[in-house]
Parts: C-alpha cells; structure tokens; sequence
C-alpha cells in the first residue's frame, strides 16, 4: 500500500565522527532539496546521539549518513541502537561513502536501509527515498 505525505519528504543529511570530507554530503543536500525534499545537513563531526536527537526534534523521515572514514561498522550499529531507544523505528537509516560490500550487507542485516557508493546517480538515491517513505511512512 502507498502512503502518500501531506508535505515535502524531510530528510536529515549528516556527517558523523571526525570525517572533515563534506564536499559529497552537501552535493547530496543539495539533490534531494532540488527533488522538493526538506533537507536539514547537520554540518561536520557530529555523534550518533546528535543525529538522532535532531532527527527526533525535526521530525524527519529518513536519516542520510555520509561516511568515508571508515567507522561505519561502529557508526551506523550505534546509530540505530539510539533509534530503537527513542522509537524512532520508523524512519529510513540509510546513507553512503566507503563502505565494503560484505560491510554493507551486515549493516543491511540490522536494519540499515539501502547503502550506496561513490558514483550513484542522484535518481537512484531520490527515487530509494521516496519508495520507501510512500511505503513505510503513513500521515
């Protein structure tokens, strides 16, 4: 069943650890703002806690992480562990970088939404954000 939202998509794009690299974030910002979502970028070096915490205060549906440092075996688990907490079980977690194959398949596995590598077209990400808010997210 598709749900359809009353307003634009909200999506929180965010750089998360000590990763100063925010050049594709913000491109990313951009996109989905120019494919009519609501975009709030948390600028750099924010922790799992404050992304959550703005997600849950800017009522979003869907969580974008940019991450090419490497922590994210360690940055997404604690991202939806915090989610849980909040009951934020509801909003799409997904996002992008450097992330191996086989990592992204475990992080599929705890309930990461799709991950996507340098080089995915802008569609691809948009369509995968608006897919899955009209199917999970119901106003």
């Amino acid at each position: 069943m598709s749900n359809t939202l009353n307003r634009p998509i909200r999506v929180l794009v965010a750089k998360v650890g000590l990763d100063g690299h925010d050049r594709g974030a913000k491109i990313i910002a951009t996109s989905l703002r120019d494919a009519g979502m609501e975009v709030i970028y948390t600028g750099l070096r924010q922790t799992p806690e404050m992304v959550v915490n703005t997600a849950l205060q800017e009522d979003v549906d869907a969580i974008g992480v940019s991450i090419l440092s490497g922590a994210h075996m360690t940055v997404f688990p604690k991202i939806v562990e915090i989610m849980k907490q909040k009951g934020l079980t509801d909003i799409l977690l997904t996002g992008g970088g450097i992330i191996p194959e086989s990592d992204m398949d475990k992080l599929k596995a705890m309930g990461v939404g799709e991950l996507f590598a340098p080089g995915t077209t802008m569609e691809t990400i948009t369509s995968y954000i608006k897919n899955w808010v009209a199917e999970n997210r119901n106003f």
